[in-house]
């Protein structure tokens, strides 16, 4: 690995990554900002020993940007993503949360592993994690935003493509770790659980981002119309470029996206999943309006 390289990325992490941290803040999320803040300074100290393996390094790195976006995260939340700032600061966290799977794409480590994938280095967890945030940040966004009837007339394209990166970003979540193949070798505790990891299914997250997903679809659809395939580019080259060039440019049918998330989501919560506290209601709801409006 490039160590000169990786010296003058992490020196600018701090500042890449948000700039709370030059914020003087006394709140709970505080906490966040100085985890991600010990992470950096003790990711600075490891590059210059040079001893790390390069794995470690970006993973420190992953968690740093988890735990401040975090923090920024949760003052959109509690602001309301203001109307006037928000969109620009929501640009720069997606921005940010795609940096370390972009750094180990762009850092050659050695000859052995440069060309590994970024669930390789990463890990999984770390992964979903990033692809979690992101989506389920644009979903918070677009939850709100949707009830700014001015602004969504006004902001139809930028709207529909917020959701369509959302989906995107959740969809890409969902499918990182491969559903477990059941066998004979595999023992496991129950056959509920084993009708889950089969699903693909490893946490209350993962279904909880196909109910994002399927919600997303929805709004997708009553608001911009079916989303069928298309370049989002020509519809809107502006707001396309203000969610950066990370962002999705082929837009999702939300119908048949939106149908396959939610039938999977209602069959595995009255499923395996049946009596826990997952309520389908809402999700029925959905899937009417999505065979309503395809008839």
């Amino acid at each position: 690995m490039d160590k000169t390289t990786w010296k003058r990325r992490v020196s600018k992490a701090p500042a890449e990554c948000s700039s709370a941290l030059r914020e003087h803040c006394i709140l709970p999320s505080d906490t966040f900002l100085a985890k991600g803040s010990a992470t950096l300074d003790k990711l600075k100290d490891l590059c210059n020993e040079g001893k790390e393996h390069p794995s470690t390094l970006f993973q420190l790195y992953t968690q740093a940007v988890l735990d401040i976006t975090y923090f920024e995260e949760n003052q959109l939340v509690d602001e309301d993503f203001p109307e006037e700032s928000s969109l620009q600061k929501l640009t720069e966290l997606i921005y940010i949360l795609s940096e370390p799977e972009d750094l180990v794409r762009e850092c050659s480590i050695n000859e052995e592993v440069s060309s590994q994938k970024p669930i390789n280095i990463l890990g999984a967890e770390l992964l979903e994690c990033l692809y979690w945030r992101k989506g389920a940040l644009l979903y918070m966004y677009c939850h709100t935003a949707k009830e700014r009837s001015e602004w969504l007339q006004e902001n139809i394209a930028t709207f529909k493509k917020c959701l369509n990166d959302g989906v995107h970003y959740l969809m890409k979540m969902l499918s990182l770790r491969c559903p477990l193949q059941l066998d004979e070798d595999v023992s496991l505790p129950d056959k509920d659980t084993a009708t889950l990891l089969s699903e693909g299914i490893f946490s209350d997250t993962h279904l909880l981002a196909m109910m994002y997903s399927g919600e997303m679809c929805y709004w997708g659809l009553k608001h911009c119309g079916e989303g069928k395939q298309e370049n989002l580019e020509s519809i809107d080259p502006v707001s396309t470029s203000d969610l950066g060039s990370r962002s999705q440019s082929i837009s999702l049918d939300f119908q048949e996206t939106g149908r396959n998330m939610l039938t999977k989501y209602v069959a595995v919560c009255e499923g395996p999943l049946k009596g826990q506290g997952w309520n389908t209601t809402t999700a029925k709801q959905m899937l009417r309006y999505f065979v309503k409006s395809h008839s």
